[in-house]
């Protein structure tokens, strides 16, 4: 197990391509997980089920549940295993918010608030990755999870950074979205949209875009011919 100063006590293990995540859960504490994380735990555990966010999170498209995991009589270590195969980060909130895509969170100390943040009509349509953020807000241990591997980015001048590969931002930064060259160049060159980030903070990103693994899988897929499908 490592420790965080005033965090709870976990390790990650088979980083950075399936990273798992165990925690240990002291008696008398509680912590949240994404509905269907839970890979294994200790009996000493107990699970509830609770509703979050309501509506602004079904839209989202986050699971509506979230899993508290409680250790009334004794510690306890629960294993996680994200839905997406890539890294898990840990960071530490004192008091501060850091900002999720909305399929980045994976698990957090009952100090930290998750809570969904709308990014506006123009930000969610072209950025190509949701109307909605994942704020996480507070004092606690803050766990999330990315697609590939993940980098963390100090910024201080400004940044740029494809809205594909955008895993998290602390609060403090701003961005705007636009096209990173002309019209020409956003339809023919491959690259798309960027975020400008401006302000001091870290980002973190992903080293896999979903959209591109599935475009290169789609070319293995097993297609029937047309002459297969006439003699059926």
């Amino acid at each position: 197990m490592s420790e965080t100063a005033a965090g709870l006590e976990y390790r990650i293990e088979a980083r950075p391509d399936y990273g798992f995540l165990t925690v240990r859960v002291p008696q008398g504490e509680t912590i949240k997980v994404e509905a269907g994380a839970m890979a294994t735990m200790d009996p000493s555990l107990k699970m509830k089920t609770r509703v979050r966010g309501g509506f602004k999170r079904m839209l989202s498209g986050e699971s509506l549940f979230v899993n508290e995991f409680s250790a009334p009589k004794a510690d306890g270590e629960i294993g996680i295993a994200p839905g997406s195969p890539g890294d898990v980060e840990h960071v530490y909130l004192d008091d501060r918010t850091i900002y999720l895509q909305n399929s980045a969170f994976v698990a957090s100390s009952m100090g930290v608030s998750i809570d969904t943040k709308w990014q506006g009509m123009t930000k969610g349509f072209f950025s190509g990755e949701g109307f909605f953020l994942v704020k996480c807000s507070g004092t606690g241990d803050l766990w999330f999870n990315t697609f590939g591997a993940m980098i963390e980015i100090d910024v201080s001048k400004g940044h740029v950074v494809d809205t594909g590969f955008i895993v998290g931002f602390t609060e403090g930064l701003d961005y705007r979205v636009e096209r990173v060259g002309g019209l020409k160049s956003f339809f023919l060159s491959g690259e798309g949209l960027v975020c400008r980030f401006s302000g001091e903070g870290k980002i973190w990103i992903q080293t896999r875009r979903p959209s591109a693994f599935v475009g290169w899988a789609d070319a293995f897929r097993p297609v029937k011919s047309e002459s297969s499908s006439s003699d059926d």
